[in-house]
């Protein structure tokens, strides 16, 4: 893309706050170099790593890139067998390092949040721990090679620290002796040109011997090397240059290892720099407030609440603008000052920073294109030396612009057709827009010519715009308002600086009555558009109440439920306690059933039997009664007819319905059993057949010998209620069985149970006589009865 566009739309200035946020030399040099895509999967690849790092950016904080600087300079001299010094070593050293680090943060971070982009490439970094050991085996973090590195060098320092230990012995007794101290300066030793040398008086310089070394600025003190410590000095010269061919082999051995592996190096080098490149821009988003655009290659721009990057969040003024879908071109008037100018420069320069892989400072769900170029012509280019006006360099730069625009391309054009004759201007203004128009540009205009408003209203694809402007306040409020024409003011803004009314008057009639009539139209389209916009406000304020509203609700809903929740948990909890209860009491029971049967010969009394259901069905947790849908196939009371198949809920036992008692009871047959059941408590299985005549009364059952029925009732430890409701059972027992005479135990007590229990069997009806037991019957704790 040609480097004008990014001049004019002020590109370099987001770069250069782009490439402030790297924190690497690698990192700075990619963002410098950083170009416009124009390839819409480049550009969605690009912005996909930008949301992943703003994403790890936001949820961890960035990977920290200390240590790692730009090795790519040593690493190819290593490559072309120059010898790295120690600095260059360690630096490689500290890369490598980082490296590591950045690649087990990013990994991590993918294992939580998938970050898949960055993941695949921080996972291509090699993992150079070997070299890395071996330069800091050898370098320590001063960049000072160790004694460590080789045992010739541990075995030549030792010895230079040797010499010089003696080299300051030997200067310390001779600066302590009264006949040098008194020709000494100063009781010190000191280096000059790594010798030995203390200070000495000049005036003494005849009487003292050795080497002079240098001298002070006055000229009073001299540095002399003692005669005595030269041969030391020398041999410690030698030491030391042996120490200095030591280090030169080190170092070019680990320079050797740097160079076996000077491709992984180098790509690893780049691979950090795209890393602190994407993590810039992530903070570079951060900073602008930026947002992650929808990106396409149709030609469709829908910016909301856009804003210019480089004007301070407190000044500017965002703009809503649409441009591709119904119409490809947008013609701006209004006033001077108005921010038509700042209206192209910031849809010229968000659509390059979302080329580019940034994010924009606009609100979510704005959309921008990938445009194979982007062209324009803002401002006042005229130039002295080529002796062109301002009318002639925009000529020239729109020219340019012809030549070289595609449908795929953006143009943005300021004050089109200005500095020449109006009337020459506006039509050559109408013949270049119209020209861009039909080529299926992407276009965005501005001027002052009211002629443009009119082919904007009579073009199809084509749309008026405007920059609001305050009458009341004579100022602009810098808004774009699309489907609005701009105004001139011109005479509001006279009136209201104080221009008699008489010129205004005068002026008015001037103007033509087609003027009038579309300046009355502009006036009441924007009338229009600002009660429009008070109810847009009101709307989106219910909106938003009833939004609060909604969450609250929800989260009301969402507290009730967990209420719901504990108290389901909780009565769960209760449930299973009863369950285990009655259980355990259903355990008790069964084992006094065995019992019962172990101690009376494994045949248990039927009215025992019955007496245990009874106590376990008390032992059973209360339930609710089951709803009219709980039960699949009840059946309405007045359904259940003499003859029918029941199940009765109680017992949870079938039987057969024997005959009706009144509207809500029926006598049911349950085995050898017979009993009242109330309507309620039983359902339908099967109907009577119609084949068989239902026997509704007792003297019409057929009787058969039951073997199984007993023909002794033990009532003794009972009530007289209960007993006499075990004595009717057995009765209608024994009447069915075809039992002539039957014995019911009372035992003799107090006598309550004996005399209720006579006076019960004299009213039965299918009770002959009764009597007391005779002996060897039980005597008076037995009742004898016969049956009819």
């Amino acid at each position: 893309m040609d480097e004008k566009i990014f001049k004019t739309m002020e590109y370099r200035k987001i770069i250069d706050q782009l490439s402030s946020y790297s924190q690497t030399a690698l990192g700075k040099r990619t963002a410098e170099a950083l170009q416009p895509a124009t390839d819409l999967e480049d550009v969605k690849r690009m912005l996909q790593a930008t949301d992943e790092a703003f994403k790890v950016d936001r949820l961890k904080g960035a990977p920290g890139f200390g240590g790692i600087v730009d090795i790519t300079p040593a690493v190819k001299r290593a490559r072309i067998g120059g010898t790295l010094n120690p600095h260059e070593l360690l630096g490689i050293a500290t890369t490598l390092e980082g490296s590591r680090r950045i690649k087990r943060y990013i990994a991590t971070m993918h294992e939580e949040h998938e970050v898949q982009l960055l993941f695949n490439l921080s996972d291509a970094l090699s993992e150079q721990k070997t070299l890395e050991d071996a330069i800091k085996r050898c370098i320590d973090d001063s960049a000072e090679v160790l004694d460590s590195a080789s045992p010739e060098l541990a075995s030549i320092r030792r010895e230079l620290r040797g010499g010089e230990v003696r080299i300051r012995e030997k200067l310390d007794a001779m600066i302590r002796s009264s006949s040098v101290s008194k020709m000494l300066q100063d009781q010190l030793i000191t280096i000059r040109g790594d010798r030995f040398v203390i200070p000495v008086k000049a005036e003494y310089r005849a009487h003292f011997g050795g080497i002079v070394h240098d001298q002070s600025g006055s000229g009073a003190t001299l540095f002399i090397e003692p005669e005595s410590i030269v041969a030391m000095n020398n041999k410690l010269r030698e030491t030391r240059l042996r120490e200095e061919r030591e280090i030169e082999v080190i170092l070019q051995k680990l320079t050797a290892l740097v160079g076996e592996q000077a491709e992984l190096l180098l790509y690893d080098g780049d691979v950090l720099g795209q890393l602190d490149f994407i993590f810039a821009k992530a903070r570079l988003a951060r900073e602008l407030k930026g947002t992650l655009p929808r990106m396409n290659d149709r030609g469709f721009l829908k910016l909301k609440k856009g804003r210019h990057p480089l004007i301070p969040p407190d000044q500017v003024v965002p703009i809503d603008v649409e441009l591709g879908n119904q119409y490809s071109t947008i013609i701006v008037t209004g006033p001077n000052t108005g921010g038509k100018t700042v209206t192209l420069k910031t849809i010229g320069l968000l659509s390059l920073m979302a080329m580019s892989g940034l994010f924009v400072p606009a609100e979510d769900g704005s959309q921008l294109c990938v445009f194979d170029a982007i062209y324009a012509d803002i401002g006042d280019e005229q130039s002295i030396e080529q002796s062109l006006s301002t009318f002639s360099s925009h000529m020239t730069n729109i020219i340019s612009i012809l030549r070289r625009m595609t449908p795929k391309s953006l143009v943005l054009l300021d004050e089109l057709g200005a500095g020449t004759d109006p009337a020459e201007g506006s039509a050559l203004a109408i013949a270049i827009l119209e020209h861009i128009h039909s080529l299926g540009c992407r276009m965005v205009a501005t001027t002052h010519f009211s002629e443009l408003k009119a082919y904007a209203y009579e073009r199809k694809g084509v749309i008026n715009a405007s920059m609001e402007f305050d009458v009341s306040t004579l100022s602009p409020t810098y808004r774009l308002l699309v489907g609005v024409p701009g105004r001139s003011n011109a005479f509001a803004i006279a009136e209201r600086l104080g221009l008699p009314e008489r010129i205004l008057e005068y002026a008015r009639g001037e103007v033509t009555e087609e003027d009038m009539r579309v300046e009355n139209m502009i006036a009441s389209l924007e009338q229009n558009r600002l009660g429009a916009e008070q109810e847009r406000e009101t709307a989106e304020q219910l909106r938003r109440e009833m939004e609060e509203l909604r969450r609250r609700h929800a989260s009301e809903l969402e507290k009730l439920e967990q209420q719901r929740d504990k108290r389901l948990e909780k009565a769960e909890e209760e449930a299973s306690a009863i369950i285990a209860k009655a259980r355990q009491e259903a355990e008790r029971i069964i084992g006094d059933l065995r019992r019962l049967a172990m101690e009376e010969g494994a045949a248990v009394k039927e009215h025992k039997l019955i007496a245990a259901r009874k106590e376990l069905d008390e032992a059973e947790p209360q339930r609710r009664k089951k709803s009219g849908a709980a039960r699949k196939t009840a059946k309405p009371p007045r359904q259940i007819e003499p003859g029918d198949e029941v199940m009765v809920y109680s017992l949870n036992q079938k039987g057969n319905v024997v005959e009706l008692s009144g509207s809500k009871e029926a006598v049911v047959q349950l085995g050898i059993m017979k009993m009242k059941v109330s309507l309620d408590d039983m359902e339908l299985i099967a109907a009577a057949p119609a084949s068989k005549p239902v026997q509704r009364t007792a003297p019409n059952v057929k009787r058969t010998r039951d073997e199984n029925v007993r023909s002794e009732l033990d009532l003794r430890g009972a009530n007289l209620e209960e007993a006499l409701i075990e004595v009717d059972r057995f009765i209608d027992e024994a009447y069915l069985s075809n039992l002539g005479q039957i014995y019911i135990i009372h035992g003799k007590g107090t006598g309550i149970l004996r005399t209720g229990i006579s006076e019960y069997l004299r009213k039965h009806k299918h009770v002959k006589s009764y009597r007391l037991g005779n002996y060897g019957e039980g005597g008076t704790g037995v009742t004898v009865a016969e049956l009819k």
